[in-house]
């Protein structure tokens, strides 16, 4: 293990211990397919899940998290419009937030609400290579062709890599496009975590989890890049780990959240793979 993959080893290893002796509460407005995986991410790792959607309540629940998660995939009126609502409460209470772009790019309404979204100031932004490419269409920083197919990357990671720098230093924030390898920016710094299994992609709302267990990373480190690297370096260090208990998709869903639990500061420096 080279000097710099040690480094974020410990890093992820030291967060990942913050994250368990805190218990941040991350309230996930997140879409309708993800709710259950990710509130059992969350509290595998430790975290506190909440997952308040009311725009009524949101205002006032913005005062008591440690962070926000929305992610935009079961989109619609009303939860763009409590989504917007709960962005704006985390800007106003200095609360950090992260948004999934899930399907950005793709259809008229849901890049609409991005842009509304993003004028709020996210801290990451956490999506798969398409999503990031859309994103940075949306906003004209790149005339790069983006299609998302449903959830699924039809861009690799090595494409996305000038989109995310670009998008982190536009937006003052990180930028995180996760496939084969995962890419994490915050406009000059970039770290590449090649850890992971395909098996994660059989899962259904795995990566919607992820983003709320960054969430969770984001609430007790000392910046957004050093959540997004922790976060992506557990998640797909457990994914391998749980890879060996599992037989197929299901099996690897209680395996992996088996292991989210059980994950030690050990393992990430044993296994976490970084370019």
């Amino acid at each position: 293990m080279g000097k710099d993959t040690a480094a974020l080893a410990a890093l992820s290893g030291k967060l990942l211990m913050a994250v368990a002796e805190k218990r941040p509460l991350v309230q996930s407005i997140t879409n309708f397919v993800s709710m259950d995986i990710a509130a059992n991410a969350l509290l595998a790792i430790g975290a506190s899940p909440a997952m308040v959607h009311a725009p009524e309540e949101t205002p006032e629940f913005a005062r008591l998290i440690d962070a926000l998660v929305i992610n935009i995939g079961t989109l619609s009126k009303q939860a763009a419009d409590s989504m917007e609502i709960a962005a704006q409460a985390a800007q106003i209470n200095r609360k950090p937030w992260l948004i999934d772009p899930v399907g950005a790019g793709g259809l008229t309404f849901r890049n609409e609400t991005m842009l509304r979204l993003l004028k709020y100031n996210p801290a990451i932004i956490r999506g798969n290579a398409s999503e990031i490419i859309g994103v940075t269409r949306i906003l004209g920083l790149t005339d790069k062709a983006s299609a998302p197919r449903g959830v699924d990357s039809t861009s690799s990671a090595n494409e996305v890599e000038d989109c995310a720098m670009a998008l982190a230093r536009h937006l003052k924030c990180t930028a995180v496009a996760t496939g084969d390898i995962d890419i994490i920016s915050d406009g000059d710094r970039i770290a590449r975590i090649a850890n992971g299994t395909p098996m994660m992609t059989r899962v259904t709302a795995l990566g919607c989890s992820l983003s709320s267990v960054t969430g969770a990373f984001l609430a007790v480190a000392d910046n957004a890049f050093e959540a997004a690297v922790a976060a992506l370096a557990i998640y797909g260090v457990s994914g391998e780990m749980a890879l060996e208990q599992a037989a197929g998709p299901a099996s690897f869903r209680t395996a992996f959240l088996d292991t989210l639990y059980s994950i030690r500061a050990s393992d990430i420096t044993t296994r976490l793979r970084t370019i």
